[in-house]
């Protein structure tokens, strides 16, 4: 399907996309706020229980293995009946995974509490779908930007919350990101909408023919020079690159400057502001000037020197600068990846092209934690990091003819 005919069918924009993203936006913060009081704790969680860096990159890629394996069914299952139902699995999923996690005293409970969340958490591929339903193509890039500030104003809060919460007791961030969910829950039911009419040729695109998931997924190898094969590759190894070395950043951080489980947090908040400031004011400007592609292959230009520096980095002024860089590339680069990706696809698959962007992604994230908790106790505690701006170096390379998968629109002269 050309990129002509896929803007073709969202030339008449929703008169109430801009409230569906508000509402969604709202769900996104709270599910993050919930999220991030937990994942800075979990390192430290499982090396109180004896864990070594290895056993701690298991743990984190746990999450993601099950993430992998339930994205393209969510992804169909959202094309078939809709965005909202299948968001509701995914709130319930980590409502339990955290109360799992609340009263885990062993290391086996805590990989219970990450499968748990991950099988129901395929859906981030469902929430991108839903923003590209609700938006014009050449608003999207724009609309992930300000749905990924929202997140990211979770990730700048929830680590300062769980820090605050943990000298109560260990329970507590559990427990109270479990409640999150609930309200969370409420929420979406009460106020979100889908965002698109299911017709008949929708329902039949998402369930024919039988094996379409494991055909897509197959085609990305098969076919990896078609636009949406590319895209995917790009993104897979660049977010497989960056949670990767960043599952180990918490271990790093306590054994070069001294960080703990209570001051963590607020280096995830410095972490969150800037992703946050950049997504929200800068992003949908910059993409109005270079265009996603440009601005996606800057993006990762500045993650890759961020890695670098992170690991190079002798004091914390100079680690503050290249920290500064990550969030800078991250806003830059997955939003417009994603955007892209929406651009080439329909919108009767689109929640299946998704989930398989989720699915690549997740086996990368399966896979690089593993890889850098094995170097990061063999070969040196900064040998993730450098590894990292390897592999996304690779995701440049794929990235240099991407402008021509959906060219930009001439400006209208002033």
């Amino acid at each position: 399907m050309s990129a002509e005919s896929v803007t073709g069918e969202y030339e008449t924009q929703q008169p109430n996309a801009t409230g569906k993203l508000v509402i969604l936006m709202v769900s996104a913060f709270v599910d993050m706020l919930g999220m991030l009081m937990l994942v800075p704790l979990l390192p430290f969680y499982a090396e109180n229980l004896g864990a070594n860096g290895t056993i701690v990159g298991l743990l984190i890629a746990s999450f993601p293995i099950a993430q992998l394996l339930s994205a393209p069914y969510w992804g169909r299952f959202s094309d078939r009946f809709g965005r909202r139902p299948a968001l509701m699995v995914s709130l319930l999923a980590s409502a339990i995974a955290f109360v799992v996690f609340a009263y885990a005293d062993s290391l086996w409970l805590l990989f219970l509490s990450r499968i748990v969340q991950g099988a129901g958490g395929g859906t981030v591929g469902v929430i991108q779908a839903y923003v590209a339903d609700a938006t014009k193509p050449d608003d999207r890039a724009r609309a992930l930007g300000w749905l990924s500030a929202a997140t990211n104003a979770g990730v700048a809060i929830g680590p300062v919350f769980g820090a605050w919460l943990r000298p109560l007791g260990a329970e507590w961030p559990g427990l109270v990101a479990a409640m999150l969910c609930v309200v969370n829950m409420a929420f979406v039911w009460l106020y979100l909408t889908e965002a698109r009419a299911i017709n008949t040729a929708d329902r039949k695109a998402a369930v024919a023919p039988r094996g379409a998931s494991r055909a897509a997924l197959l085609r990305v190898l098969s076919h990896p020079k078609e636009p949406a094969s590319r895209l995917i590759q790009i993104y897979a190894l660049a977010i497989g690159a960056f949670q990767g070395s960043t599952a180990l950043l918490a271990l790093f951080l306590g054994f070069k400057f001294g960080v703990t489980e209570l001051t963590i947090g607020y280096f995830f908040t410095y972490i969150g502001i800037l992703s946050v400031v950049t997504r929200a004011l800068f992003l949908g400007p910059l993409v109005d000037r270079f265009g996603e592609a440009h601005l996606a292959r800057i993006g990762l230009v500045l993650l890759i020197a961020g890695l670098i520096g992170l690991g190079l980095a002798p004091n914390v002024v100079t680690l503050a600068i290249a920290v500064g860089l990550l969030p800078l590339g991250t806003a830059f680069t997955f939003p417009c990846v994603t955007a892209l990706l929406s651009r080439v696809i329909g919108s009767a698959q689109r929640g299946l092209y998704m989930g398989v962007q989720q699915t690549y992604g997740g086996l990368s994230r399966v896979a690089f934690p593993i890889i850098f908790g094995r170097a990061y106790d063999t070969i040196g505690q900064a040998s993730p990091f450098y590894i990292s701006a390897f592999i996304v170096a690779l995701a440049f390379l794929l990235a240099h003819n991407i402008a021509s998968f959906v060219p930009r629109k001439k400006l209208a002269a002033a």
